[in-house]
């Protein structure tokens, strides 16, 4: 089960797509289209490395959104926030400190294995024997 910090992000997430689905001249008319949009945002905060301390998406360091859905999620929060702020201000208000909050380092399992120096060696081993190769 889900945390408090990210039942909020999800419950916001599905607050600004409602609001840009209603009243954005843009939307797109189809209902399901912002619904698969919702389910796939909601994935993304079930798996995300950070857990309850998550940074802002905006400010992560892990981009785990597919670029095309990325785009459209800006485009949706950038339309959906001033009108969050007036039709659900707490959560705005909640949203706002959440991104200003440091983020945290990647977890240990996440972070790219470092080379050794026997590793580098191995490398420029190879591209010598190349470079005499040629």
């Amino acid at each position: 089960m889900a945390g408090k910090r990210i039942q909020r992000e999800q419950k916001t997430i599905r607050r600004m797509i409602a609001l840009y689905k209603r009243h954005c001249p843009e939307a797109l008319p189809e209902a399901a289209h912002y619904e698969a949009l919702y389910a796939y945002a909601l994935k993304r905060l079930d798996r995300c490395v950070f857990g309850e301390d998550k940074p802002a998406c905006r400010r992560c360091p892990v981009h785990c959104y597919q670029p095309a859905k990325r785009e459209e999620m800006k485009r949706i929060m950038r339309w959906a926030g001033p009108g969050m702020l007036w039709r659900h201000p707490l959560l705005t208000l909640h949203h706002l400190i959440d991104d200003r909050r440091p983020v945290p380092p990647l977890p240990e399992k996440y972070r790219p294995p470092r080379k050794s120096a026997t590793d580098k060696k191995r490398l420029s081993d190879r591209e010598n024997a190349r470079q005499q190769a040629d």
